[in-house]
């Protein structure tokens, strides 16, 4: 992206979380405060680009769609499941963290995150650090700004570009704390970035953080970028992802995930393919959501 740009598919991933917590129930993920994030202009785009997606990649469904409120609802349903369960995945494993000791809480690529305000409780016991770009990081605080939402003190907006800067570099100018036992999420991001800008990121998370310190990431599987094999879903999402400059470029292998981290310092403590994430989130569902194809949840510690 460039200096002045922000990322659009951070909002779209808002407008999921948001809707989600509006209109779905049970919930996999009770962001309850997304939606207000999003200006209505900004809801109205996302709602004519989901209208598009379901036309494209499930016409007899879009036909068959009554009103606009039905086609937003499977529209969410075909494309939002990732967004829902790695945000529970990933929180759901920071509160056992926080028992176990925990003090840091860092935030890669946050884009429009609310979990500092969504869990003040959790927010006491934590430092909390939001890195992610500028341009994506002005715009949130000058929404937080609109809506006068008060700022948490032990919340830290840190301005990095991944593919410019070093992570280290830039938590080092923090209050971020290399000896204390830290928590690291990045989700909806490796995809965007080359496998060396990927493994540099784990590689440096490995060395700036003490041994059983926590990394979660999603990743999409090699299966992904060839064409005979990857979803239709996942190809029109890669297609309409490179039209707004934010392409997918990288996969990677479940059978040697295992390894590529043990050279960076890493151990893989658990990966969850898409059956996997079916059945812990959405096996007992009967409205449509279901685990997306070629989405992993890797779990990693510092050894």
């Amino acid at each position: 992206m460039e200096e002045a740009q922000f990322s659009r598919t951070a909002l779209m991933a808002t407008y999921v979380r948001g809707y989600h917590a509006m209109y779905d129930n049970p919930k996999i993920f009770n962001d309850f405060l997304a939606y207000r994030l999003l200006r209505d202009e900004v809801r109205a785009v996302i709602e004519q680009y989901l209208a598009w997606f379901l036309q494209n990649i499930d016409p007899t469904r879009a036909a068959s769609c009554p009103d606009r409120a039905t086609t937003l609802a499977w529209s969410m349903r075909v494309m939002g499941s990732t967004v829902l369960s790695r945000a529970r995945y990933t929180e759901d494993s920071l509160e056992k963290a926080v028992r176990q000791g925990v003090k840091q809480y860092v935030i890669l690529g946050a884009g429009m995150d609310t979990f500092a305000f969504r869990h003040p409780e959790m927010v006491e016991l934590l430092q909390v650090f939001e890195v992610d770009h500028p341009g994506t990081q002005e715009l949130k605080r000058h929404r937080l700004t609109e809506l006068g939402w008060e700022h948490p003190t032990n919340l830290h907006f840190v301005p990095v570009d991944f593919t410019q800067e070093s992570l280290a570099a830039i938590l080092t100018r923090s209050l971020y704390d290399p000896q204390t036992l830290s928590f690291f999420s990045w989700l909806g991001v490796t995809c965007y970035l080359t496998p060396d800008e990927v493994f540099a990121t784990l590689r440096t998370i490995a060395d700036i953080s003490p041994t059983g310190s926590t990394v979660i990431f999603d990743y999409m599987d090699t299966d992904a970028f060839i064409p005979d094999r990857a979803a239709k879903r996942v190809k029109l999402i890669q297609e309409t992802t490179r039209g707004i400059g934010e392409p997918m470029k990288t996969g990677f292998d479940p059978s040697t995930l295992a390894a590529d981290l043990a050279r960076l310092g890493l151990h893989l403590h658990e990966d969850l393919s898409p059956s996997d994430i079916e059945e812990r989130y959405f096996k007992e569902r009967t409205d449509g959501y279901h685990a997306y194809d070629h989405a992993h949840f890797a779990w990693a510690v510092a050894a």
